[in-house]
C-alpha cells in the first residue's frame, strides 16, 4: 500500500486536471454503511484515508492499489481493506466499487465524518462546478 501522502501528492496533480462525474450511493441498514461509487471507464482517481477497517467490493475492470499492493482486478471481487489506506487507481471498464464498514450512526454526512478525515473533499460533497467534481471518492 502506498504512503496516503504519495497518493494525496497526485491527487493534488490529478485536481489540476478536467474532472469526472462519479456516481454515489449510500445504503445505511443494520449497523453498517454501504457506500457505492460507479466510475466511468478510463478514469484516474483516489480514494479517501479511511479511519476504520473496511471491506471493498468491486465489479468491473480496475488497477487500483490494495492492501496486498497493486492489483488489476477484472470482473468481481471482495478484498479487505486496513484503516489509514487511501488507495490511487484506474479504470480500464465500468466500475463499480462498494466501500461497507460497520456504523451506529444514521446521518450519511456524520457516517462519512466517522469513516475519514477528508469527508469534505468527498466528491458526493462538492457541487459540480464548470461540469468538474472531485476525483476523491
Amino acid at each position: 500500500m502506498p504512503d496516503p501522502a504519495a497518493v494525496r501528492a497526485a491527487e493534488d496533480v490529478l485536481l489540476t486536471l478536467p474532472q469526472v462525474p462519479i456516481e454515489t450511493h449510500t445504503l445505511v441498514h443494520g449497523g453498517m454503511c454501504a457506500r457505492t461509487i460507479v466510475i466511468p471507464a478510463g478514469t484516474t482517481l483516489t480514494g479517501a484515508l479511511t479511519n476504520m477497517d473496511n471491506i471493498c467490493i468491486v465489479s468491473g475492470d480496475i488497477v487500483v492499489t490494495t492492501d496486498e499492493g497493486v492489483q488489476h482486478i477484472e470482473g468481481f471481487a471482495v478484498l479487505p481493506a486496513k484503516k489509514g489506506a487511501k488507495r490511487a487507481g484506474k479504470t480500464n471498464s465500468l466500475t463499480y466499487w462498494t466501500t461497507v464498514w460497520p456504523t451506529s450512526l444514521t446521518d450519511v454526512t456524520a457516517i462519512e465524518e466517522e469513516m475519514t478525515p477528508e469527508a469534505s473533499r468527498l466528491g458526493s460533497r462538492r457541487a459540480i462546478q464548470n461540469n468538474q467534481t472531485e476525483v476523491l471518492a
